[in-house]
């Protein structure tokens, strides 16, 4: 029953991909060279979300991004299924503010309890004033765990474990319930499989740590976007393991 509710999900947003993609057309910048944000561009809590915007796969003002646009910059970019996509999307579309259901701006995504949550891999939590700006202290008790060529699913189940250890130790109003736990294991499970191998894990540690670091796509590295796409099967295949490592 499961696995026929995630085919019809599949089907569906793909139909809702090619319906959009009719409507709005396809973006005229062709531009996919990365760019540092300048001080009034709009960026999320989200390094992936950021990276795809600096290589203009998303607006790169990040404003009035419109659900249309973020499934196909996802796809272009890091060849994210619309369904996998849309766990994001509709989230992201509960948290706008800019007065039009259809689209959000990428700081929208800040809003505490919606995507964000506490123990994040890279930002400070919302008790803090500041849970969208890059915190390298933070980073850095994460990536203290990389000290391999690739990343495993293990290793980096016991990264993200740590990280939500030490969380409530700084942060006396730390607060994760079940979505945000799921929020968290999904994040993981998107870096190890868009910089691994398929669900085995095995991320590359240097084109993890570009994007978290830089918020860039680690072309220059090497990394060459899948020619499969990543799906939400595939996508909670990973989480579950990632879960199963962090008991």
């Amino acid at each position: 029953m499961a696995a026929l509710g995630l085919k019809v999900f599949s089907v569906l947003s793909n139909i809702l991909t090619s319906a959009i993609e009719a409507i709005t057309g396809k973006d005229k910048d062709d531009d996919r060279s990365w760019r540092k944000p300048s001080p009034t561009d709009r960026r999320s809590p989200c390094p992936m979300v950021n990276a795809l915007a600096n290589h203009g796969y998303l607006p790169r003002d990040g404003k009035d991004v419109s659900l249309a646009r973020l499934i196909t910059g996802a796809k272009e970019g890091i060849n994210l299924a619309p369904d996998a996509t849309l766990i994001v999307g509709a989230k992201a579309l509960q948290a706008s503010s800019t007065g039009n259901i259809l689209t959000f701006h990428l700081d929208d995504l800040s809003k505490h309890g919606v995507i964000e949550h506490d123990g994040s891999l890279s930002r400070n939590d919302a008790n803090s004033g500041d849970n969208h700006t890059f915190a390298p202290e933070i980073w850095a008790t994460v990536a203290a765990h990389f000290t391999s060529e690739t990343i495993s699913i293990e290793t980096a189940a016991q990264a993200r474990k740590d990280r939500l250890a030490a969380a409530p130790k700084s942060n006396p109003k730390f607060h994760l319930d079940d979505s945000g736990l799921r929020f968290s294991a999904i994040e993981t499970s998107l870096y190890l499989r868009i910089f691994g191998d398929g669900t085995e894990g095995n991320a590359r540690t240097e084109w993890v740590r570009t994007l978290f670091e830089h918020e860039r796509l680690p072309f220059d590295e090497g990394f060459k976007r899948s020619d499969k796409p990543l799906t939400v099967a595939e996508l909670l295949v990973l989480v579950k393991k990632v879960q199963d490592a962090s008991s």
